[in-house]
């Protein structure tokens, strides 16, 4: 059975569980009408799908933990799934992070994850959470969408003049 908690200096190795591949199958298109968010799908084809994986980070727990709030999910005492909380100047806390290992995902933790950040975030006087997916990362977008937050914005410049260029982050943002 999964535990989600704060993970505290005790454990602080923890919040470098490795990052780990994931698929990019389809892209997620925004649009805005009547100043309204919407968006649709668009599928690649079979032979387009592909594999990314994000460099590991290697948080420093002592430099980042005056503002941020780490999350774990743990399979007894191995940690599978991270959240990484942090303050911000208005009323939503930063999701800087989410990540759930491979052998994990799709058996709920990163919704276990999400409900202890919304509990930290109600705690500490936040209206919500806000955080950003890569349009490409369409399995992250469904995740979002289907955890309860909205879009809420689309950042077309963030990726020009890298190897990423192309694509787009979308704001999603989450009332707890």
């Amino acid at each position: 059975m999964i535990e989600v908690r704060e993970i505290t200096a005790a454990h602080k190795a923890d919040i470098n569980i490795p990052n780990e591949p994931f698929a990019l199958f389809g892209r997620m298109e925004v649009s805005r009408a009547d100043g309204k968010w919407g968006h649709s799908e668009v599928l690649f084809a079979e032979e387009d799908v592909s594999e990314m994986c994000f460099p590991d980070e290697n948080y420093d727990f002592e430099a980042m933990q005056e503002n941020t709030v780490f999350l774990g999910a743990y399979d007894g005492e191995k940690c599978v799934g991270l959240a990484i909380l942090q303050k911000a100047f208005f009323k939503y806390m930063y999701l800087y992070d989410l990540k759930v290992s491979g052998s994990c995902r799709g058996q709920g933790v990163g919704r276990a994850l999400m409900a202890k950040a919304g509990e930290v975030c109600k705690a500490r006087g936040y209206r919500g959470i806000y955080t950003q997916g890569q349009d490409n990362n369409l399995g992250a977008c469904r995740f979002y969408l289907k955890a309860g937050f909205r879009i809420g914005g689309l950042d077309t410049e963030v990726y020009k003049g890298t190897k990423q260029e192309g694509k787009a982050d979308i704001l999603f943002y989450w009332d707890v």
